[in-house]
């Protein structure tokens, strides 16, 4: 556990729900069927914090309409993910959403497999940083819990980092204090060098208590594979409330 100062004010981190999932099955069909909108602001509804999407060059999920829908009528926070590429940056410029989380993805990967090599890329990312600040929204960079990549990533002008939460789940069920280890070492530095965190990726109902308990400066998850596919039995509703009980449970 992280040891806090006696005065640090404890938050609850937010649950921004990823819909990707949705508009694949939308399109595996055709039509509009599930209406990706109207599941996004059910999803509000329900108790999530904030809607994700992450548009991909060849729409294979949500759709650049997606987004441009989602921008008119979401009341939480947005937040985009996405490979800075010219039609993404351009695409984000033009809607604005609250956030967006860049991740260095190719075009033709499943879902996201790596963060951000933060020395390599730094002036390609310092210079976007700057242009998506100074156009209103704020950054979140996705990265792993490599200290130095981090330290790097704090240079760029990024508000945010994404802390990529796969080898914490992999190792979770079998070695939790391990697995969670380098994630409480990059969350405390991050934090030190005034980086908010975020996190994601194969999050779940298994191991969300206690990531988020272990790192109380956590300020918001973004879950989608595991929260639409728990749905499937539980319904949405549920769901939602279930991953909020989650991270309600980390304020102690």
């Amino acid at each position: 556990m992280v040891m806090l100062p006696c005065n640090y004010k404890m938050i609850m981190a937010k649950l921004s729900v990823n819909i990707n999932k949705i508009a694949t099955l939308r399109n595996a069909r055709g039509g509009n069927v599930p209406n990706v909108l109207q599941a996004a602001l059910d999803i509000e509804r329900f108790g999530a914090d904030g809607i994700t999407v992450h548009p991909r060059p060849d729409e294979r999920h949500i759709r650049f309409t997606d987004v441009w829908q989602l921008k008119q009528h979401l009341t939480t926070e947005f937040n985009i993910e996405g490979y800075p590429g010219t039609d993404f940056i351009k695409m984000v410029l033009d809607v604005k959403p609250h956030q967006v989380t860049l991740v260095p993805d190719a075009p033709d990967v499943l879902t996201s497999n790596a963060g951000w090599d933060t020395i390599t890329h730094q002036t390609f990312l310092t210079e976007t940083v700057c242009q998506l600040k100074e156009a209103g929204m704020r950054v979140s960079l996705f990265i792993d819990t490599n200290l130095t990549l981090i330290e790097a990533a704090k240079t760029t002008g990024t508000d945010r980092i994404e802390l990529y939460t796969e080898a914490y789940a992999s190792g979770f069920e079998t070695q939790p204090v391990q697995a969670i280890a380098p994630y409480i070492s990059a969350a405390t530095m991050a934090q030190n060098m005034g980086l908010a965190i975020n996190a994601g990726h194969d999050l779940n109902l298994q191991n969300l208590h206690y990531f988020a308990q272990q790192l109380p400066m956590l300020q918001e998850v973004s879950i989608g594979h595991a929260l639409i596919s728990d749905a499937l039995y539980l319904g949405l509703d549920n769901v939602v409330k279930m991953y909020k009980h989650q991270l309600t449970k980390a304020i102690y």
